[in-house]
Parts: C-alpha cells; structure tokens; sequence
C-alpha cells in the first residue's frame, strides 16, 4: 500500500500512526490497487490519500474509493471534507468539492500534519459538504 502511494507522491510519513488515518483499500487477489484514506477530526475531516494502480485507473475504482469515504464519513457524523492537492483539482471538482482559501479552513483542519507540514503551500484546498447532520425541523 506504501509502495502504491509512493508511486503516486502522495505523502506517507504520518500514515502510521495507529489514530491519525483510516485506510481502505480495493484488493485484486493478493495485491492492492487503491487506497483511500480518511482524517478524522470530527465534525470536519481531511481525506486523504486517493491512490490507484495505473494499470487499474480509468475503471471506476478512484470513484467507489471516494464513494465508501464520503459514506463512512457520513456514518461518523463528519458535515464536510476536506483535501489538498497538487494535481487532482479536477477529479475532485467532478465529484463536488470546491476550492477554498486557505483561510476558510477551519483551525482542526489546519492542525494536521497534512495541511500544517506535508503538503507544499501551493496545494489547493478543496472541500465538499457531506450533509450529514440531520434537520432540526420535525413534522407535526
């Protein structure tokens, strides 16, 4: 899996860390061929990590990565996530993230080793809201 992310210069230094990242992976047999990770932070969230094999892209596997991501998310009551990229702004936009500015990510975004050290300043932020708070509004 290290090895999948390295290849795609993803940063791996702090993906050890038994808490910091969830991993999902898509398997074909023994070997591993995307891997997507999710930050945890609580009500916003850093995805992380969208990874798959070359010979594997262009099948849909980038999307059911992303698609079991935002549905766990969800799970955990995550509102909105949100990533750095340096090459994948457009991927991202197709699957309803936007750009922000720096400025607008909220402080425990900021605070992880993600946005704070590993990616370069020239990374674009993006971020999409999950809707995974329930309404407030009832029926009568």
């Amino acid at each position: 899996m290290l090895h999948l992310l390295t290849e795609a210069d993803l940063p791996t230094s702090d993906l050890l860390d038994a808490n910091a990242v969830e991993l999902f992976v898509i398997r074909d047999a023994n070997q591993i061929v995307g891997v997507i990770g999710l930050e945890l932070t609580g009500d916003h969230s850093l995805l992380r990590s969208l990874a798959v094999h070359p010979m594997m892209q262009g099948h849909g596997l980038g999307q059911q990565l992303v698609d079991a991501v935002h549905q766990h998310a969800i799970g955990k009551g995550v509102d909105a996530l949100f990533l750095l990229t340096t090459s994948a702004e457009d991927y991202f936009g197709l699957r309803g993230y936007r750009r922000l500015d720096r400025k607008e990510v909220p402080a425990d975004i900021q605070s992880t080793q993600q946005f704070a050290k590993l990616c370069p300043a020239s990374a674009v932020v993006m971020m999409r809201e999950l809707g995974s708070k329930p309404s407030h509004i009832t029926r009568d």
